[in-house]
């Protein structure tokens, strides 16, 4: 589709692509109004108004996908914050963008797969084939319970998983499919049209686990990581792509989470990260954060101050000057990741930031 402006965002000017080759830049949208546990108003609410302002900025000033993220209720600033609708907001936003990839998170035990396999091709057409999946096993038992959704031990949810991908992307694939099994039947089931993206839209997924990583290696497009140091997430590439390999899978993608800081100085940056990582005991997510480590399966134990932002994005060093971060750009993309999922608060102003100081930087130093 060609990039127009319409008369409310013609004062704002349209930036070409400062992307370093083979590096995409994506952006958690802040569906639960933020991402900091400490901050009651980072001024980026849970609104259409802002969701809307903030996607259709995003593409003009050169990102390219954009992660919106599936809770019910809000895990950041307690449950009874109000939290925005994954999918009816992805349909929306298909609606009154151009070029953004909608990376839309989905929960199959809150899906059945049939359903989802419609109302996903849908969308797709709606956007022109910007949809993609974001696969996530849960891990939130009180949710569940509040919405009336049993909820899987851990394995359970995988077994699970793996068969709603298989309904799935038969549905896409198949003119009529029939699926006996252990979680989901379907009998003669017909989706039309189509997704517009062939062969299908790219669906994401992460986890840490054995059974998650398996899983994520057949039956996925690409690996989505937490925040690390780049040495550890070196070895989880290789690792990925040796269980891809086994499998006889083609490339993969590899997107890995970051919370980015981005100021004039060193120090400056310091004191920003500081403010953003004073969580305490009784803060509104912080009893959260205990049922979050006790549902999940992860390769290292996270601190209260790794959790103070979601996904150990604090983890992967982007805090400094815009050289700074610019070159640990590079050092991940040297290590394998291809696409970048940044959370900033607020995040308008920072992506703003991100945008005119850091990705020239990066493309100037792969010319």
């Amino acid at each position: 589709m060609s990039a127009t402006l319409t008369p409310e965002r013609a004062s704002e000017t349209e930036r070409p692509s400062t992307r370093p080759p083979g590096m995409r830049f994506g952006y958690w949208l802040p569906v639960f109004g933020g991402w900091l546990r400490n901050v009651d108003d980072e001024h980026m609410e849970a609104s259409w108004a802002y969701t809307r302002r903030l996607a259709q900025r995003s593409e003009e000033i050169g990102f390219d996908l954009t992660l919106i993220a599936e809770l019910f209720l809000n895990d950041i600033k307690g449950p009874d914050a109000p939290a925005l609708d994954a999918w009816s907001t992805a349909a929306a936003l298909a609606a009154v963008t151009e070029r953004l990839e909608l990376m839309v998170a989905v929960r199959p035990q809150f899906h059945a797969p049939a359903q989802l396999a419609k109302q996903a091709a849908n969308i797709d057409q709606i956007s022109n084939g910007r949809l993609a999946l974001n696969v996530v096993s849960a891990w939130w038992a009180d949710e569940a319970r509040r919405y009336g959704v049993h909820f899987d031990q851990h394995d359970d949810r995988y077994a699970r998983t793996a068969e709603w991908l298989d309904v799935v992307s038969g549905a896409w694939s198949q003119s009529r499919l029939t699926h006996k099994g252990t979680y989901y039947d379907v009998d003669d089931l017909i989706v039309e049209p189509k997704p517009a993206r062939r062969p299908r839209p790219t669906i994401y997924a992460g986890g840490e686990s054995e059974t998650a990583k398996n899983l994520i290696a057949s039956k996925c497009d690409a690996y989505v990581m937490h925040g690390d140091p780049v040495e550890h997430v070196v070895r989880k590439v290789a690792d990925m792509r040796a269980r891809r390999d086994r499998v006889g899978g083609g490339p993969m993608e590899y997107g890995m989470a970051a919370y980015v800081i981005v100021r004039e100085t060193e120090a400056a940056a310091k004191r920003e990260l500081e403010r953003v990582t004073n969580v305490a005991e009784g803060s509104p997510g912080y009893h959260n954060y205990q049922d979050w480590l006790s549902n999940t399966q992860l390769e290292s134990r996270v601190s209260l101050e790794d959790y103070s932002v979601s996904n150990r994005g604090l983890r992967a060093g982007l805090v400094g000057t815009a050289e700074q971060v610019a070159d640990r750009v590079r050092e991940y993309q040297d290590a394998g990741v291809n696409l970048l999922l940044l959370q900033c608060s607020p995040q308008l102003e920072e992506m703003e930031r991100f945008a005119e100081l850091v990705m020239p930087l990066c493309a100037s130093r792969d010319g």
